[in-house]
């Protein structure tokens, strides 16, 4: 009897913990939460005009502030955390589709621009040199590739540099103040 009471409670326990569980694995980003999943909302949220902070895959005040708008805006239950449905409604709105890319490397990015001594506005394969144009090691990334760069948006490999090698790009700024505030990060560069 008491062998059976005990596993009737046991029982019991599993269960009222269950929910729990479930409910927690659903979530893909919360205050507090680090990553390349935290970059991917901030960056969705960036595309919606409801996030300025920096792209860093850090779960802060600014990212729970820009979740807890777009779930406002989107008439959703506002937590402030992001679970998989509202994830997938705000790669829909944004139009950034995480999901879709073939490759994902992590890349030191250096900011350039006209303005930079040596840089001139045509590009090594002839394009005019605008933001979007990113110069890259074509044995690494081939020319033409579409890249999606976080904290920097879309770009193609349309350039080369001699100090462009392996895991390094250059991201093309209209201005060199723009150039010289990006500085050097390493960034993840999705290949489209």
């Amino acid at each position: 009897m008491h062998r059976k009471t005990l596993s009737l409670v046991l029982a019991l326990l599993l269960l009222l913990c269950a929910p729990l569980t479930v409910s927690a694995a659903k979530l893909v980003a919360h205050y507090g939460s680090r990553g390349r999943r935290v970059e991917e909302v901030q960056s969705m949220l960036q595309e919606l005009k409801l996030y300025r902070g920096e792209i860093d895959g850090e779960y802060g005040k600014q990212t729970r502030q820009a979740v807890s708008s777009f779930q406002k805006k989107n008439r959703k239950k506002v937590t402030g955390s992001v679970d998989w449905p509202l994830y997938n409604l705000m790669s829909k709105k944004s139009g950034l589709d995480f999901s879709r890319y073939r490759k994902v490397w992590v890349m030191e990015a250096t900011g350039y621009s006209p303005q930079d001594p040596g840089v001139n506005d045509i590009t090594s394969t002839g394009r005019v040199l605008r933001r979007g144009i990113v110069a890259v090691d074509p044995y690494i990334i081939p020319m033409g590739t579409r890249l999606y760069i976080m904290g920097y948006g879309e770009g193609i490999a349309a350039d080369v540099g001699s100090a462009i090698k392996g895991n390094h790009i250059d991201l093309a700024f209209m201005k060199r103040r723009e150039a010289l505030q990006w500085g050097r990060r390493r960034v993840h560069v999705y290949i489209l």
